[in-house]
């Protein structure tokens, strides 16, 4: 996984990415997303999405997808943050 080929976007909630997350990724908590939809079109694709284990990620990637956007499951933030470093 290449950071500068794909957009990270973490979903917990704000408290929880300021304990920790995959540097450059962007904070949009899961309950926001619908909400914030046009800024995952913006975004350049394909996302790759985080949280803590991957479910509230897999969400979000369910959601996103029945909308058209191209992005995956990341699973836990410290599974892509190892990834992205290698």
């Amino acid at each position: 996984m290449k950071a500068s080929k794909q957009t990270i976007v973490d979903v917990r909630t704000p408290e929880e990415y300021n304990s920790g997350h995959v540097a450059g990724s962007i904070n949009i908590p899961l309950k926001e997303v619908p909400a914030r939809l046009n800024e995952f079109t913006d975004l350049p694709q394909p996302l790759v999405l985080c949280c803590a284990s991957g479910n509230r990620s897999g969400q979000a990637v369910a959601y996103l997808r029945e909308q058209g956007i191209t992005c995956e499951n990341g699973g836990s933030w410290r599974s892509v943050n190892e990834l992205v470093n290698q």
